[in-house]
């Protein structure tokens, strides 16, 4: 046997405690989720090797000629824009449901040391931006050789009573 219910058109209505919690929450305690505004959210991730910086950039469903990346004094900004695509059949689309975002975000981090921002290589790769970008010569790491003495070397022998003595071979 089936079960009715009644349609209850208030059910869905939040209480305005509930809907003041929830702005206060979205506002104050976790403001990075993008949810104002209309803007969207571009994680990244940054790592370093011995030669480079690698930025890596989450940016689903954005062309090549819609991002713009800047890099000047060593402060990288990157700036994604997703559009809505029009429909072609001139008609007008009725919505049910709308959860893509649309618009422009940016996000601009600091490097650490100094990069040469005339080699930056940049990739775009199902959804993810790859920028390598190299450190400048000054401050790469540098492998120092030691010279070492054409003198034999000399073997110390320690005592019991803590004088030394030197032992040639």
């Amino acid at each position: 046997m089936a079960n009715l219910t009644r349609f209850d058109p208030f059910a869905d209505m939040l209480s305005l405690r509930e809907a003041m919690n929830q702005l206060l929450e979205e506002s104050f305690v976790s403001p990075a989720r993008g949810t104002s505004g209309g803007s969207v959210n571009m994680p990244l991730n940054v790592s370093e090797t011995a030669d480079a910086f690698v930025v890596e950039a989450v940016v689903p469903g954005v062309k090549a000629e819609n991002l713009d990346i800047t890099l000047q004094d060593n402060v990288l900004t990157l700036t994604a824009e997703t559009r809505q695509e029009q429909q072609n059949s001139g008609k007008q689309a009725n919505f049910h449901r709308v959860e893509r975002r649309y618009g422009r975000v940016s996000r601009t981090v600091g490097l650490p040391t100094l990069v040469q921002a005339d080699a930056v290589q940049a990739t775009l790769e199902n959804g993810v931006l790859r920028l390598e970008i190299p450190k400048a010569e000054a401050v790469k790491p540098r492998k120092i050789s030691v010279a070492v003495n054409s003198a034999p070397p000399q073997q110390l022998d320690v005592s019991d009573a803590g004088e030394t003595q030197e032992v040639d071979k």
